[in-house]
């Protein structure tokens, strides 16, 4: 508007509207700086404010940019009174995040007839390197920029190839600050790239016969300032007026006028909406589980069954099952006195593969089947820290190799958590299209127990899971999905996972930590660990608790695990449900577990 430094003159757009006839509001956006992003009393982070409130929205189900596009839709709502007076068309004009944001609100409310977007237009098949927030779930699948256009169709749009603002990624870490997303890049595209998005988008408009509605400036070849004389002057002439000459910059009146404090009441309300929406998230999920019938084991698993497919395909993202042969390849890498050891490669979809160490004891009859643990590593582990004879991990202790020891086959897969963030730009690649990291580890796991029940010396049913730490959440994940896995065991990290994910309080939070792919969309609306358990059920489910571990107090522990202790004990399960707490930190304990294993798979008979 030209009230305070930091815009070029030539592109204050709302300055020129109102220069040239315009009633404009200004809604106030979220910026990407990280002044208050953090828990002051624990440690700040180097998230911009859009990314804070981005990771916690998501959990719940909502968006910075729904918020922000709600912020546009009130002032339409206030314009349109106004217009019961007199009645005058509506336009909402944006630039970068602002076009975004007015992309958005155009293609939601008939009400807007005009809409000019700058800066903000271009193939959206690459959105995952783009900001994290702007990261939205299932977006591709669904839309590009042209689809969105479809929905203004055919009400005018203005589309002005400009430089965008030029982001190379989150405020720099210091050694105050750190744990924001590292990648996402806004950069300005080629205008030929803004012409190929367009001319889609004109298929539509020309569809609707109004092939003009849809208008293309290109400022500075694409490469200049928003707000120039060409784009204004169509924005106007749609508005049926007529773009005036600049005046002079204006001046503000308000004396000691600190815009930093108003930044600091939108950001902080954000959050107070949010958190109030967390609060609330258990009576979401109660509403959503109404549905099934935990009457008896028989009832649970006929009704929860569509509750079980929505988290699949709603909130993980599910895939394809397996589609190629499994093609096992192995190798002998382990010859113990009680088992040998192998390197088993497995495909499952082209250019995905599953691969891990079998240990099998040597004492097998012919004809007899064994139960089969899969031990699962938690994040950047190798399967070899579980399952290595020659290696003592102070997180894992062998505990594939004592199990093997004890007579249980193993199986130690790789899962895909490994590489710092180089996994998470799987999950940042798959969020777009409907796709978490959890959507390709559960059809590995497809292809793994489909595998090792087809084994000559593996009863198939007598499969389980033990997990740690990541291999933990896989426990909560997995075996729920897949009927092959009899039981399951969540290691170091079973807590109240929504709370994990949002808490703006407590020292455990993920908002504190680089981890941005532990959030999933709308997950508290629809399940917490406690309802993952539940589905479970009738087949047993452990939870094993170090005291010391810092994933989350026991408090929180106990108090998600108690539900899943009331569900088994009221369907008449309760022996199916344990938790060991142990004198110790984030590390398998080794001693309820395995105790747990040889009741629940029988062994030894």
């Amino acid at each position: 508007a030209g009230l305070a430094p930091g815009v070029d003159a030539a592109a204050q757009l709302p300055r020129r509207l109102a220069e040239s006839g315009c009633q404009v509001l200004v809604p106030f956006l979220i910026d990407r700086q990280d002044t208050w992003s953090g828990i002051p009393s624990i440690r700040m982070t180097n998230q911009p404010h859009r990314e804070y409130i981005y990771r916690m929205a998501f959990e719940v189900g909502r968006h910075i940019i729904g918020y922000e596009v709600q912020k546009v839709l009130a002032a339409v709502d206030w314009f349109s009174r106004e217009n019961a007076r007199r009645k005058l068309p509506v336009a909402v004009a944006g630039y970068g995040e602002g076009g975004l944001i007015a992309l958005h609100a155009a293609a939601l409310d008939p009400r807007i007839d005009t809409a000019l977007v700058s800066g903000y237009f271009e193939p959206r098949e690459e959105l995952w390197k783009e900001p994290v927030y702007r990261d939205v779930w299932s977006f591709v699948r669904e839309f590009g920029d042209a689809e969105l256009a479809s929905l203004v169709a055919p009400r005018t749009l203005i589309v002005e190839a400009s430089r965008t603002p030029g982001i190379e990624g989150p405020p720099a870490e210091t050694q105050e600050r750190r744990g924001a997303t590292p990648n996402g890049r806004i950069t300005t595209p080629a205008l030929a790239r803004v012409e190929q998005e367009a001319a889609r988008a004109r298929e539509f408009y020309t569809g609707l016969k109004a092939p003009d509605k849809l208008q293309l400036v290109a400022s500075g070849a694409g490469k200049g300032l928003p707000g120039s004389e060409g784009a204004l002057t169509r924005l106007i002439a749609a508005l049926g007026g007529k773009l005036k000459a600049p005046g002079a910059i204006p001046k503000d009146l308000r004396a000691g006028y600190d815009p930093a404090a108003r930044a600091e009441r939108q950001f902080r309300e954000l959050i107070a909406h949010t958190q109030e929406l967390v609060r609330r998230s258990p009576l979401r999920r109660a509403e959503f589980w109404a549905k099934a019938d935990p009457s008896t084991p028989e009832r649970w698993n006929e009704t929860a069954r569509p509750l079980r497919d929505h988290i699949w395909e709603e909130v993980i993202g599910r895939l394809p099952s397996p589609s190629l042969p499994a093609n096992p390849r192995a190798r002998l890498i382990y010859d113990q006195p009680k088992f040998r050891g192998y390197e088993v490669m497995l495909d499952v979809w082209p250019k995905v593969f599953a691969y891990g160490i079998l240990l099998v004891p040597k004492d097998i009859r012919p004809g007899e089947r064994r139960p089969v643990v899969v031990c699962q590593h938690g994040l950047e582990g190798r399967p070899a820290d579980a399952a290595d004879p020659a290696v003592d991990s102070h997180y894992y202790h062998r505990y594939a190799v004592k199990l093997a020891e004890e007579g249980f086959v193993t199986f130690s897969p790789q899962n895909p958590y490994i590489g710092r963030d180089r996994f998470r730009m799987i999950q940042r690649r798959g969020h777009p299209l409907k796709l978490a990291l959890f959507s390709f580890i559960i059809g590995q796991h497809q292809r793994i127990v489909e595998w090792l029940s087809g084994l000559e010396f593996v009863d198939p049913a007598r499969i389980g899971f033990y997990g740690l730490s990541y291999g933990g959440k896989t426990a909560v994940r997995a075996p729920p999905m897949i009927d092959g896995y009899a039981l399951s065991i969540c290691s170091a990290d079973f807590n109240e996972w929504v709370w994990k994910n949002t808490s703006v309080e407590a020292r455990y939070s993920y908002m504190l930590t680089q981890e941005y792919d532990m959030i999933e969309y709308d997950f508290a609306n629809v399940v917490n660990y406690g309802e993952l358990a539940n589905l479970m059920a009738p087949r047993p489910f452990m939870v094993e608790r170090g005291h010391d571990d810092g994933v989350a107090p026991d408090e929180w522990v106990a108090y998600e695990f108690a539900k899943v202790r009331r569900f088994y004990n009221k369907m008449g399960l309760g022996d199916r449900a344990e938790i060991e707490f142990f004198n110790g930190p984030h590390t398998i304990h080794g001693k309820g577990t395995f105790e747990f294993l040889r009741r629940h798979l029988k062994w030894p008979q």
